[in-house]
């Protein structure tokens, strides 16, 4: 079986973020699942994967991630409200027997992601 990853990379800071809470979703039609919560470790990384084993379905989630609140604890002046506040990533998993790994690049003012290994 396969799992699902995640990694938050501060690049403002030119570091891992630590501390930042997330939230995982499975979207089923209109409705949204709260399937985990995690927050990362200070290598930027939950401690184990979201979704592996017998939770790891294929379908459509999203991935929710609290930057502007780890940017604030971090010391930064953000406007009110934050340009970048909660990063949303919907995704799909078409094939669960695959490893999906899904990282957060972010600054205060943008962010961007991509399908890892």
């Amino acid at each position: 079986m396969g799992k699902l990853s995640t990694h938050v990379l501060d690049t403002a800071h030119g570091r891992p973020a630590a501390g930042v809470a997330i939230a995982l979703y499975a979207l089923e039609g209109d409705a949204r699942k709260l399937l985990a919560e995690a927050a990362t470790n200070a290598d930027g990384r939950c401690d184990a994967p979201l979704l592996s084993g017998e939770t790891m379905q294929a379908g459509r989630y999203e991935l929710v991630f609290a930057a502007g609140d780890y940017f604030r604890a971090q010391g930064v002046a953000l406007p009110d409200p934050p340009f970048v506040d909660r990063v949303t990533i919907a995704f799909g998993i078409a094939d669960p027997s695959q490893n999906y790994h899904v990282p957060l690049v972010v600054t205060p003012w943008s962010y961007s992601t991509y399908r890892g290994s």
